[in-house]
């Protein structure tokens, strides 16, 4: 049997102790819903034609099946986002939206960008406790492999959409953006959200710039409003 590639083993980071605050991406409904298998009889439907006499002239009742949706979340874990409680703040986050993926039945991608290189922790399984393990001990360190991951991710994903054409993919950057420069990027092959985690006082306010590269939505963490149930890219 092949060796799990993917395995997550915890280690402890420098901010590791970084415990999460509350997030606020909560639930949310989900997407349009496509028809599915025969299940039972439409006995008002059938009848309305006469009585059946052979099978042909039943009507059936389908079942409502949810698009299968994959949320690719890539996670900056820099040693820049330990500054001004960024890294607990998106830490609370990811939480809640793990746990709303888990309801949702959504698949979940996951790139941790930090420290020498980029990892690939979760690719495309459902959410479960070993990743919230994961999260627990996630701390920030070292240098900012962001381009890295996203030179993994596209490649990723297009793969994945030659094999799953009718999948929903959503994509969620979090970082501050605190990189010295970078190289010509392609935009996103799936819609994405770039969350924006800079609080320093000073500003270098470089995500939005990636942002746009990307042809990604932007939001800041502080902008983000707690009582809203819509999911994180669906917010205003």
């Amino acid at each position: 049997m092949a060796k799990k590639a993917l395995s997550i083993r915890p280690r402890q980071a420098p901010g590791a102790d970084a415990l999460p605050l509350p997030g606020q991406a909560q639930g949310g409904r989900s997407g349009a819903r496509g028809s599915g298998t025969p299940v039972r009889i439409d006995w008002p439907a059938t009848l309305a034609d006469g009585r059946p006499r052979k099978r042909a002239d039943l009507h059936w009742q389908t079942r409502r099946l949810r698009p299968g949706e994959l949320w690719l979340v890539i996670v900056d874990a820099s040693a820049s986002t330990r500054r001004h409680g960024a890294l607990a703040q998106a830490k609370g986050l990811l939480a809640e939206l793990f746990a709303s993926a888990y309801r949702q039945r959504a698949r979940l991608a996951v790139l941790e960008a930090g420290g020498a290189e980029a990892r690939w922790l979760w690719q495309g399984q459902k959410a479960s406790a070993e990743l919230h393990a994961w999260l627990q001990q996630l701390g920030a360190g070292g240098g900012t492999p962001l381009i890295e991951a996203l030179q993994l991710a596209r490649p990723w994903l297009l793969r994945r959409q030659r094999h799953k054409p009718g999948e929903r993919q959503r994509l969620l950057l979090l970082t501050d953006g605190r990189l010295r420069d970078w190289p010509a990027l392609a935009t996103l092959p799936c819609p994405g959200l770039l969350l924006d985690i800079e609080r320093a006082p000073i500003r270098l306010g470089r995500a939005r710039q990636l942002t746009l590269e990307l042809g990604a939505d932007y939001l800041h963490i502080d902008d983000l409003a707690p009582s809203t149930r819509a999911p994180i890219w669906n917010r205003p």
